[in-house]
């Protein structure tokens, strides 16, 4: 496998991180949750449950609602099929990332810094770190813009205050991995409620959605189109979600051995495949919402939040529907700010095993954020930001490849998986899906030249 052949290590096993000589990923709660397979098989996933929904929440965070607020009003429903078709690809390869954190004992960044040559790994972590900070900057806009359309705050002072959001992350890391996981499932139930009664209120014709399912490969003729699908996909398939998602599995005391490691994988994927599901749930919402209230009313030009916000009401005849909206907007920044900080611990530690004080890491990575939203605020004014919040999710999307190269080269490896390597027909459609991201990044920058 090409994945080994320029790397330092020619054999593996599935022995965990410490016995390969690795720190454990998350050390501080690494572990930490138990595991009881003794009781019912509802107990058994409950145990495993919460990974996901921290994974979850990349995949309906305010860089979606940029891009499927865009597509909805522009094209209507025409583009869910392109919200499915990358949420079933996000399912696949967290379902890869979790298995390769529950068998090697190593998340994504600790693999590539062992397998690649230094060069590589550095490379991927600048490549990473681009990610991270491209996602963090659709957390401060998506933030600010909620805390400016619920309580009127300016935009740049709602950037600023956003940096304390570190305060609420280390305290739910000091009182337990599950108070943080039950905090993110919390805000994600409110998020889902939201956009259900906005829905309702909207009442779409939900015939008219299946033309839009069915029809996935309309972008391809289409570069505008094509460029709102790239940022989709962007927005969706997250590329730090899959550093994160191979380390915070790592959280649950599964016994470390292959059967304890069948048994961690088969919950793990579940409990991972159930939140993307309700994630899928909430990205078409927004898109089909913005296609019933913007696109049937002839506003095909919506494509920023703020505006989508203020057209609701006299739009729908109610001003509940936009409160709902701008409370499931701060409900969704507030998410993203927590995974994104483990995101960053995770990338940090595994590619150049430099641990820095929670505090420090949130505040760097958010100060590199803040800076270009007050600078473009400035500049430009409110409505640039929303134009930086799309052109955000396409970065992500330019990012994800080398993620998810990496990624499925060493699930498909017998030498770092052994018996629980992935088995040949799964590689082949992973493998299918990294050159299916790679081919539409090539076709959105040829669009774009």
């Amino acid at each position: 496998m090409w994945v080994l052949r320029f790397g330092k290590k020619e054999e593996g096993d599935c022995g965990s991180a410490a016995h390969e000589g690795l720190e454990n990923s998350l050390p501080e709660v690494h572990a930490s949750v138990p595991v009881d397979r003794t009781g019912s098989r509802l107990r058994q996933f409950l145990a495993f449950a919460g990974p996901g929904c921290l994974i979850s929440v990349g995949y309906m965070d305010p860089g979606n609602w940029a891009t499927c607020i865009a597509g909805g009003s522009k094209f209507g429903y025409s583009l869910l099929g392109v919200v499915f078709l990358s949420n079933l690809m996000a399912m696949l390869l967290q379902a890869l990332s979790a298995r390769l954190g529950i068998v090697s004992g190593r998340d994504l960044a600790q693999a590539c810094r062992e397998y690649y040559p230094p060069a590589v790994g550095y490379g991927l972590w600048v490549l990473c770190e681009v990610a991270i900070i491209a996602c963090d900057l659709a957390e401060v806009i998506g933030t600010a813009l909620a805390m400016k359309l619920l309580f009127g705050i300016p935009m740049g002072m709602g950037a600023v205050l956003t940096v304390l959001d570190s305060l609420l992350v280390l305290l739910l890391m000091r009182r337990g991995f599950r108070w943080l996981e039950a905090f993110i499932f919390a805000l994600i139930l409110l998020i889902a409620a939201c956009f259900m009664v906005q829905l309702a209120i909207a009442s779409p014709h939900f015939s008219d959605l299946f033309g839009g399912f069915l029809n996935p490969t309309a972008p391809l003729k289409n570069s505008e189109m094509l460029y709102i699908s790239i940022g989709i996909l962007g927005a969706t398939v997250m590329p730090h979600n899959l550093y994160l998602h191979s380390s915070i599995v790592q959280t649950r005391a599964f016994e470390r051995n292959d059967e304890g490691r069948r048994h961690a994988i088969g919950w793990a994927t579940l409990d991972s495949t159930l939140a993307l599901g309700l994630a899928l749930f909430v990205n078409a919402a927004i898109l089909v919402l913005s296609g019933a209230v913007f696109y049937s009313s002839g506003r095909t030009e919506v494509a920023e939040i703020q505006d989508a916000y203020q057209l609701l009401s006299p739009l729908l005849g109610t001003s509940l529907a936009a409160t709902l909206f701008g409370i499931a907007l701060l409900a969704s920044g507030l998410n993203s700010t927590v995974t994104g900080t483990l995101a960053g611990q995770i990338v940090m530690e595994g590619f150049l095993r430099l641990r820095l004080k929670p505090w420090v890491r949130r505040l760097l990575t958010r100060g590199l954020a803040v800076v270009p939203v007050v600078v473009v605020t400035a500049l430009y004014g409110e409505h640039g930001t929303s134009r930086l919040l799309v052109l955000s999710q396409v970065v992500l999307s330019m990012q994800l490849p080398f993620a998810v190269i990496p990624l499925v080269g060493f699930v498909s490896s017998r030498k770092i998986m052994g018996t629980l390597a992935i088995p040949g027909w799964l590689s082949a459609v992973s493998w299918l899906v990294a050159g299916g991201i790679v081919a539409l990044n090539l076709l959105l920058l040829r669009a774009m030249w």
